[in-house]
């Protein structure tokens, strides 16, 4: 599988990433942990070195098996994120560091995670949400310099918070991180507009998750498809988004001479495409799809013309009203 620099980390990291929120089982149903492991597994083996996963992901569950499998298989990079101790999902405006991640917890939570990995030290650990805000506030720099010096963690990142990719360019170029995890598909190109540049110019390492627009990119999701209660996407394919999205579908076929089988091999392919892209994380919790998506990490993107194409298919919806 094909590599790229992680921003100025010195990591290395496979184009497609193992983004593990799936197997935490809490949110996304019908996770199994012997076939998690096992396709954990089957990513490494095939050349797979990078893996997101989460405190908050099945509080800890996620984390559990992710070490596991990193500890089988030692070179493995393993990037874990730190909830907000107010627990609060975005953050505020109005919510200070303090509130979501004075210094002691940081420290206190990044050993929580090191116990749960069995793991020696975290390669990229992240804030699980952002506000350009904090900047200056708080002692939550302080606690990164002092887990990079205690060494328990090689790199420092943030997970920007949900199609808000404006609110981490300040942090960026005061260059307080050394990587951004966002949300970047055909649907929301947002972070194209300022973000990547950014983290280009800077040397921050790129993360992009929800490249397939949590399922919607894959072209499996019809009118008809129904997601159990307590699945995160019985929500976000709730009221009319399953049929809005399909003369979406529909036009990226037409308009690229693509089937619908093509969609998510050609969306995860635009995506690589952007030069500021270090690595796309997907959920994979079947062998199968870690073989389908392993293989599109060969180091080539689309032609130029069928990028074009796709940056006209950009769907500007409402994703997010601060409160």
């Amino acid at each position: 599988m094909h590599q790229r620099p992680l921003g100025r980390t010195g990591l290395n990291v496979t184009e497609i990433g193992y983004g593990a929120w799936g197997i935490g089982a809490d949110m996304w149903k019908g996770a199994d942990d012997t076939e998690s492991l096992t396709a954990l597994r089957r990513y490494i083996e095939l050349g797979g070195n990078f893996i997101d996963t989460a405190m908050g992901y099945g509080n800890g569950h996620s984390e559990r098996l992710v070490g596991q499998v990193a500890r089988e298989h030692p070179g493995t990079l393993v990037a874990t994120k730190i909830s907000p101790m107010n627990m609060q999902w975005p953050a505020a405006p109005a919510t200070t560091a303090d509130q979501a991640y004075p210094g002691e917890y940081l420290i206190r939570m990044t050993d929580a995670s090191l116990e749960r990995l069995g793991l020696p030290s975290i390669d990229v650990q992240q804030l699980h949400v952002w506000n350009d805000s904090w900047l200056g506030q708080g002692d939550w720099q302080d606690a990164v310099t002092q887990l990079r010096r205690d060494g328990k963690i090689r790199s420092f990142g943030i997970s920007i918070n949900d199609h808000q990719p404006n609110n981490a360019v300040q942090a960026v170029e005061a260059g307080v991180v050394d990587t951004v995890q966002v949300i970047y598909n055909v649907f929301d190109q947002s972070p194209q507009d300022r973000l990547l540049d950014a983290c280009r110019a800077h040397g921050v390492g790129v993360i992009v998750r929800v490249a397939l627009d949590e399922g919607s990119l894959t072209g499996t999701v019809t009118e008809d498809t129904i997601f159990p209660e307590g699945d995160w996407r019985h929500g976000y394919f709730g009221g009319n988004r399953r049929s809005e999205l399909q003369p979406h579908l529909r036009a990226i076929e037409q308009d690229l001479g693509v089937r619908t089988d093509q969609l998510a091999e050609t969306s995860l392919r635009f995506v690589l495409s952007h030069p500021a892209v270090s690595t796309v994380i997907v959920g994979m919790r079947s062998v199968r799809n870690v073989d389908r998506n392993a293989a599109l990490a060969d180091g080539r993107g689309l032609p130029e013309a069928q990028v074009q194409k796709l940056r006209g298919h950009r769907w500007d919806r409402n994703w997010y009203q601060p409160a």
